[in-house]
């Protein structure tokens, strides 16, 4: 999975942008207590481990 694929996802499963410094995102929802934080870099693959985290920080796994 690309970056801007994952980006994509959580977006559509209502996450949003909250703040954003140089690559570095958080994204926030209403109900999510934590930030997740996504180092954003365009159309490279987001190494497995990286991504499964960020999923489960999200809980879509």
């Amino acid at each position: 999975m690309k970056f801007s694929e994952l980006t994509r996802l959580l977006e559509r499963h209502g996450f949003k942008i909250v703040k954003q410094k140089g690559s570095i995102r958080y994204y926030g929802k209403a109900g999510c207590s934590r930030l997740i934080r996504v180092d954003f870099h365009g159309s490279k693959e987001v190494p497995a481990g990286t991504c499964h985290s960020i999923l489960k920080a999200a809980g879509l796994k």
